[in-house]
């Protein structure tokens, strides 16, 4: 594929140095390389749908729509009407928060897009400790150090996941979290980098990161303002890209040699899985239309040949469309059968109530929550329950910061 690098076990970070996982860590990816190698891939393959994608549509069957192999039975849908309660305030001051993650323990690790740092958060005290700055940074616009993830197995790895801009491109790379460390802002290792070659632009960097259930790395990225690359399979612009842990395309994927698991889009901010492990995306419209769709692999979502529901052949209409006014949408979650979608330019948090068939209808109309109270809304991520943790976004220029900003809010919702 033209411009992109897949990482090894030892790969050079984005300052030239290298990384590699320690003991049990190491042990871990060079036994998954070497499981890769031998062409052990029917297990990814079968979680992460069909070979070759499946048709366009978003009435497409459940099971190949996402990383379960058979259809998951209907659950109780949530209520018509929501709520939304601020709880509490976890932890304010923060610089330009951008991605948020959650560690086994119950604590968060936040990123800074315009420090190019990663901050711990005690999820009961909400009291700050700094990890480190990642190498190779380079803030700018809308780009800097963007989403973060923690390996899905933390527990004998602790790898950390980043998603950020650097002087040639955005890339995704993956650093051990030293957590017995006595050093703060130290305690990130050299990072290894799995992916580079992601088109970077003072614009539409996309930047959000997450595991799915099929433990695989999803990425959300954008077209750069240059709309022709979201239609250009080649390229890694206005995607959605589907890899290994250490950056390698799945046989599960429309195309076996390439990580490009939907295109066409403008910006993706936000991804998140529901009940019946159905892949979600939220993305920015131009003028007319914001976004939250339905991905199924090998879907064409239409930009730039169209902005919201189009109802065009071959094209996959949006579930749900906002004016850009209402949403300029970011990050998304999944909690008590909804989607929850922040709004960075609307201001607010929309629930977007889902059937609980798993066939991507919603139950009722969007319904907007918190309108103005905190201003502009980057990332929300379920807690558990009926919790979510929300994420301001007044100190990233375009915003107007209040006394606290920004600050991490805790949400109880139904």
């Amino acid at each position: 594929m033209r411009g992109v690098l897949f990482g090894t076990v030892r790969g050079r970070g984005p300052a030239g140095r290298r990384g590699r996982p320690r003991g049990a860590a190491g042990t871990a990816l060079a036994a998954g390389a070497l499981l890769l190698a031998a062409g052990c891939s029917s297990d990814v393959g079968a979680l992460g749908g069909q070979v070759g994608g499946v048709p366009p549509s978003r009435n497409a069957s459940p099971s190949a729509t996402g990383p379960s192999a058979t259809p998951s039975p209907s659950v109780a849908p949530p209520p018509a009407k929501g709520s939304v309660r601020v709880v509490s305030t976890l932890t304010e001051g923060l610089d330009s928060p951008w991605g948020l993650a959650k560690l086994p323990d119950g604590d968060l690790l936040v990123s800074s897009r315009d420090k190019g740092t990663i901050t711990r958060i005690d999820g009961e005290s909400g009291k700050k400790t700094l990890l480190g700055a990642v190498p190779g940074v380079a803030p700018g616009g809308e780009g800097g150090l963007l989403g973060i993830a923690v390996s899905p197995s933390y527990g004998s790895d602790r790898l950390v996941y980043a998603y950020f801009t650097t002087a040639s491109d955005n890339r995704i790379a993956r650093m051990q979290y030293d957590e017995d460390g006595t050093t703060p802002g130290r305690l990130l290792g050299a990072p290894d980098t799995i992916a580079r070659g992601i088109p970077k632009g003072t614009i539409h960097n996309g930047g959000r990161i997450a595991f799915g259930p099929d433990h695989m790395l999803y990425a959300g990225t954008g077209d750069t303002g240059e709309d022709r690359l979201a239609q250009d399979k080649k390229s890694l612009g206005g995607k959605i890209l589907r890899m290994t842990p250490d950056g390698r395309p799945l046989h599960g994927n429309p195309a076996a040699d390439s990580v490009v698991y939907s295109y066409g889009h403008r910006n993706v901010q936000g991804l998140a899985w529901d009940e019946h492990k159905q892949l979600w995306a939220s993305e920015f419209g131009r003028d007319a239309w914001d976004e939250l769709n339905r991905i199924v692999p090998g879907g064409n979502y239409g930009w730039p040949e169209a902005e919201g529901k189009a109802g065009k052949k071959g094209l996959v209409d949006p579930v749900a469309q906002w004016k850009t006014s209402e949403a300029s949408p970011s990050g998304i979650a999944f909690a008590k059968g909804s989607i929850w979608m922040a709004g960075l330019r609307g201001e607010r948090l929309w629930r977007i109530p889902l059937s609980g068939k798993g066939d991507g209808e919603l139950l009722a109309p969007p319904q907007s929550f918190l309108r103005g109270e905190y201003g502009r809304l980057r990332t929300v991520l379920a807690a558990g329950g009926d919790k979510l943790w929300l994420v301001t976004s007044n100190t990233d220029t375009r915003g107007t910061p209040k006394p606290g900003d920004d600050r991490i809010l805790v949400l109880e919702v139904r």
